[in-house]
């Protein structure tokens, strides 16, 4: 589907003409589920790019609206949903613009500051009152559920890689012989470098709320293997907290994702970046 500039133009000017006059533009690094444009020097507009996104929009807007002000962090509050039109059959929404950069796009951070704030950042998430929150399944990608959703996607990767087979094996049956036995919790889904925001060298905003829910918050600890090591990966274990098997459930999330990405789509990961998170996760349980 093609969503350019011209299109959130088109459809601000007809539902939203008070703020027709604000500039459009992509922004430069865009998410795979959503396209996004700035609107103006505070907002932003969010359109999903397929159907099998489209249920994020009002969740996001429910879950918004409770999860602004209650994190240690901020969130891009919901400023408006708009409806179908000028040819784009889903439903879209106006965020406010949060400043700063991605953890992906900032250097020279303090990793161990970094990963404790992640990590209390979650624990204030896991303690707010649920409902608002949806409880996890497919409109999550199956985030926050337990890991054995994905059980055949890992044996078929395993089937096609020159990968250590038994070695991963081990770590997936691990992960999916325990499940998640206290109440359930909020989860975002997706904690990744390009999801995290920092601002004079620490941890501001968390965005990108398309796979959160109520579940299992072990799919929120993968950026142990995905991004942290050494001391950094020690501090963001102890900040984050939880127990030995939602951390192994955690292994598995990031275990999965590497292998599905590198059974799919093999030329994608031209930078190494997921051969390198498989060797992290087979070397390392964290707990």
């Amino acid at each position: 589907m093609h969503i350019d500039a011209a299109l959130v133009s088109a459809l601000i000017a007809e539902q939203l003409p008070h703020l027709a006059a604000l500039p459009v533009r992509p922004v430069a690094r865009q998410g795979w589920d959503n396209r996004t444009f700035r609107l103006g020097d505070e907002l932003s507009v969010r359109l999903p790019s397929a159907e099998g996104y489209v249920a994020a929009v009002q969740k996001e807007e429910r879950a918004l609206s409770f999860l602004d002000g209650r994190l240690p962090v901020a969130v891009p509050s919901v400023v408006a949903v708009g409806a179908p039109g000028r040819g784009y059959p889903f439903p879209w929404s106006v965020r406010r613009w949060l400043p700063g950069e991605t953890v992906e796009a900032a250097s020279a951070l303090d990793q161990v500051a970094l990963a404790k704030d992640v990590g209390g950042m979650l624990e204030a998430l896991r303690a707010l009152p649920t409902d608002a929150g949806v409880a996890a399944g497919r409109h999550s990608f199956y985030r926050g559920s337990h890991p054995s959703a994905y059980s055949d996607e890992v044996q078929r990767a395993l089937e096609r890689l020159d990968v250590d087979a038994e070695a991963c094996a081990a770590i997936w049956l691990t992960a999916t012989t325990s499940v998640w036995e206290r109440r359930p919790v909020w989860f975002h889904g997706d904690v990744a470098v390009g999801n995290l925001l920092v601002r004079d060298g620490r941890l501001s905003a968390l965005i990108d709320f398309g796979t959160c829910g109520v579940g299992d918050p072990a799919c929120d600890l993968v950026l142990a293997w995905t991004h942290f090591g050494g001391d950094a990966r020690t501090a963001f274990s102890e900040a984050a907290g939880l127990d030995d098997a939602t951390w192994q459930r955690a292994r598995g999330w990031a275990l999965w994702k590497s292998l599905i990405v590198l059974a799919g789509e093999p030329s994608a990961d031209t930078d190494g970046e997921h051969r390198r998170i498989l060797a992290e996760v087979l070397a390392d349980p964290v707990v």
